[in-house]
């Protein structure tokens, strides 16, 4: 009874020992989030800013959030994002890796079996086989003649014994402090910073295809205002050249106009190098060759989407960047619980049962059967100072990822307070733009007026269009800016993410894609691709106002 009594404390004791978890308690970080965004000022209509704060039961941003560009050109691109940028598919990659080594860290909680059939031969030296003679005389005569005849067998050294062993052999490492559960923890963790990751590298990629994509329409719009310019100085020139024939104006002003016009052409031509840039770019973002891709012109008037806004702390949990951050900073707590258990025992269970003979036709039989079972306790007594060494190096990584964890966060704020103060003051400056290149606008009338009455010199017109020309284009600049800034606004709210889809990212792992097939090419582009920039229609080029006045100038000049 008392043995029994003694074998059940030490089992409870084991049990006791195998729940034990040196990892220290994890608590995500504290972090300071204000109530609210200091630049989201909901003064006057917030809406025409791009944005709005959401309300209890809003509808917040979406996973397609770029649908709300309503621009079925950029649905279609980045849908391509997340099945053909290689840099999305390295990322995958990285992630099946990760929960590759959850899996492999989960196998030590189990028991490792081996089956190590062997076949050897051996033959023991004389000086051996001759002691092992003397040993056996002294004994028995009986014992002599049998160790002699072994002697003559393989003792004297001159021939060999065949052994074959048929072993199956086990072991298990008992996880008495938790050093192996917080391996798996570790990696778990590990996996899904791997995942959030993921996520937030194809949130980026994303973004980075709409900025370019917004980018490469803008080219688009700021060729056809200096196109439209260019069919403006064409008739400005010819206003020139009509006065200069009938000897109302001079050649010097002649020569001016044909400045203008070719410095305007220059520039036109120039806008097709960013253009074709910003093109390659989108090609490469859906992983296209950029020698097979080709976007055409279309005309372009993106309204702002509004976009829902909540509160600071919404980000601890919509942003795939925090979120990894986070993991991570889990990770290294875990580790310290591996650097704890290594100053503890190690108990390994080890066992082995099979056949062994000297005859490979009688190895499976019961006589040669053999087994054995036996425990293990590893403890080590000296390392000079290499495990506290290890322990302190897995506390100063926590804090480390502690310190990450926390500047992350303080730069997603910054990034959203940034956005939001970008699209309120760019929404002022777009009206004052505006106001400015109708004042431009307006000064070249007068100019042409006043040069047609020969009031003024042709070099006051030219500064006129040149004023004209600028502001239109610090216009459609700051319309840009709007865009590119809405968009990084989605990116910094975290696009439609939330750390409750993290889950959705290990089914991926189950699924990979297709290795090796190449992206398709879009219909659209299976024919030759098109001239980089692409021809502009003819109705896009409609002369300015002020062309008019310069006609009719034309038509009432006097005759030589």
């Amino acid at each position: 009874m008392r043995g029994a009594l003694g074998h059940s404390a030490a089992a409870a004791a084991l049990l006791c020992a195998a729940g034990c978890n040196l990892a220290p308690h994890y608590e995500r970080p504290k972090s300071q989030a204000s109530s609210a965004y200091k630049e989201a000022v909901a003064g006057g209509d917030v809406s025409s800013q791009g944005w709005k704060m959401a309300e209890p039961r809003d509808a917040e941003i979406r996973s397609r959030w770029w649908e709300m560009y309503r621009d079925p050109r950029l649905d279609e691109l980045e849908e391509r994002v997340a099945i053909s940028n290689q840099t999305i598919v390295a990322a995958e990659a990285n992630y099946r890796a990760a929960y590759a080594m959850v899996l492999q860290a989960q196998a030590q909680l189990f028991p490792t079996l081996n089956l190590v059939p062997s076949a050897t031969r051996e033959k023991s030296s004389a000086a051996l086989a001759g002691s092992a003679v003397t040993t056996a005389t002294t004994a028995t005569t009986a014992g002599a003649g049998a160790a002699a005849g072994a002697g003559s067998s393989g003792g004297t050294g001159t021939a060999g014994t065949n052994i074959f062993a048929l072993p199956l052999e086990a072991s298990y490492q008992i996880d008495l402090w938790g050093s192996i559960r917080n391996t798996v923890a570790a990696n778990r963790y590990s996996a899904q910073a791997s995942a959030a990751q993921l996520a937030n590298a194809l949130l980026s990629t994303q973004s980075t295809l709409a900025q370019d994509y917004f980018q490469l329409r803008i080219a688009d719009e700021q060729r056809r205002i200096l196109e439209t310019t260019v069919a403006d100085y064409r008739a400005n020139l010819k206003l020139v050249r009509t006065l200069f024939d009938n000897g109302l104006d001079s050649e010097e002003d002649v020569a001016s106009a044909e400045t203008e016009l070719d410095s305007a052409i220059a520039q036109a031509t120039d806008v097709g190098v960013a253009r074709a840039q910003y093109e390659h770019a989108i090609a490469v973002l859906i992983g296209v060759p950029p020698g097979q891709f080709s976007i055409p012109y279309v005309h372009f008037n993106q309204p702002l989407p509004v976009i829902p806004v909540g509160v600071p702390s919404d980000l601890l949990e919509r942003r795939p960047d925090i979120a990894a951050a986070e993991r991570q900073v889990a990770q290294s707590n875990a580790q310290i619980g591996v650097a704890r258990a290594a100053f503890f025992p190690t108990l390994t269970l080890t066992g082995a049962i099979g056949y062994e003979s000297t005859q490979l036709s009688q190895l499976i039989e019961a006589p040669n059967r053999y087994w054995s079972v036996g425990a293990g306790l590893s403890q080590v007594l000296f390392d000079a100072g290499e495990r506290r060494a290890a322990l302190l190096q897995a506390r100063a990584q926590n804090e480390a990822q502690v310190a990450n964890y926390r500047q992350t966060v303080l730069a997603a704020f910054q990034s959203v307070e940034d956005q939001l103060a970008a699209l309120r003051i760019l929404s002022e400056e777009l009206e004052q733009q505006r106001r400015a290149t109708l004042a431009a606008k307006h000064f070249v009338e007068l100019s042409v007026v006043r040069f047609r009455q020969g009031v003024d010199s042709y070099v006051n017109v030219i500064t006129a269009e040149n004023a004209f020309l600028s502001s239109r284009e610090a216009e459609l600049q700051v319309k840009l800016r709007q865009l590119t800034a809405s968009v990084s606004l989605i990116n910094d709210l975290g696009g439609g993410w939330a750390s409750a889809t993290l889950g959705e990212t290990e089914r991926m792992a189950q699924h990979p894609p297709e290795l090796g097939k190449e992206p398709p090419i879009p219909v659209e582009n299976a024919g030759p691709p098109l001239p980089n920039p692409p021809a502009l229609p003819a109705g896009e080029i409609q002369p300015d106002e002020f062309i008019k006045q310069n006609e009719e100038a034309m038509r009432t000049a006097p005759a030589n």
